[in-house]
């Protein structure tokens, strides 16, 4: 005996990506996923590919799971995948202390996040 599957949570049309533990934080996770939100899948691999933030190369990497997962296990038509959701949240928060003068210190955290890609087969008139 296993453990009974639970139903799919999505849509028939959606599928999506996670990455867990992103060595950064939410807050400036956020603003790399502002820039594909909504977008076609193309246009926001090409907008990860030419951005200067560091993080945008594990966003890319998420974002080609979900096409890979659509395409693979679900046969959704690659060519009209839109970016549908990407939502941020925060993760763990380790607590660091750096020395300070006279004795004390100062804490200061590192931040991880998690980050969910949701892509969506668009109908041929919403291109």
């Amino acid at each position: 005996m296993g453990k009974r599957s639970t139903e799919r949570q999505l849509p028939d049309n959606e599928v999506r990506a996670m990455a867990r533990s992103l060595r950064t934080s939410a807050r400036k996770l956020n603003l790399v996923a502002e820039q594909i939100r909504g977008k076609a899948v193309s246009k926001a691999l090409a907008e990860l590919t030419f951005s200067k933030r560091r993080i945008a190369v594990d966003v890319k990497k998420v974002l080609q799971s979900a096409i890979a997962n659509a395409e693979n296990n679900h046969g959704l038509d690659v060519d009209r995948l839109v970016v549908a959701r990407a939502s941020v949240g925060p993760s763990l928060k380790m607590k660091r202390f750096r020395p300070a003068g006279r004795g004390r210190i100062h804490p200061y955290r590192k931040e991880f996040s998690n980050l969910e890609i949701i892509v969506r087969e668009a109908a041929e008139s919403e291109d």
